[in-house]
């Protein structure tokens, strides 16, 4: 599965590492904002791609599009807080919801790439960015 890094430039580490207590709390709500951009994105590009120029009637269940969401903030052992976008597992069926999306993003043979996931990234980032800095400067006039 595709994976994406959007690095925060210095200026606002550096403001972020000025909130002392509330660095993580104001960190996790940022880091929602941007993902539920990213999400929004790409839940819109998956739907349009299922099914689209397919030689036979499409076969979805919904359940691939229904198992896309955002994970909570972590952080991880050097301390960066991390959100991620992904597929929720186990399908009803055993198969993988990675391994499907993998198929439409990349294709397989007689099965042509149907991207969803880069062109998501791709056109998002500076909303994602935007949203990003304009929750946290919410968060710093709060406190």
């Amino acid at each position: 599965m595709a994976t994406a890094k959007v690095k925060m430039p210095e200026e606002f580490l550096t403001k972020l590492s000025s909130l002392g207590k509330n660095t993580d709390a104001v960190a996790e709500k940022v880091l929602e904002a941007g993902g539920e951009v990213m999400l929004k994105k790409t839940r819109e590009n998956l739907s349009s791609v299922i099914g689209s120029g397919a030689k036979y009637e499409s076969r979805s269940t919904g359940e691939l599009e229904e198992s896309l969401g955002v994970t909570p903030v972590k952080v991880d052992k050097d301390g960066n807080h991390n959100i991620k976008i992904g597929f929720a597992e186990p399908r009803s069926d055993g198969k993988s919801n990675a391994m499907i999306a993998n198929v439409l993003e990349y294709g397989k043979h007689g099965q042509p790439a149907k991207p969803f996931l880069k062109p998501a990234i791709s056109s998002s980032r500076s909303r994602c960015k935007k949203a990003m800095i304009d929750t946290f400067n919410e968060e710093v006039k709060k406190l």
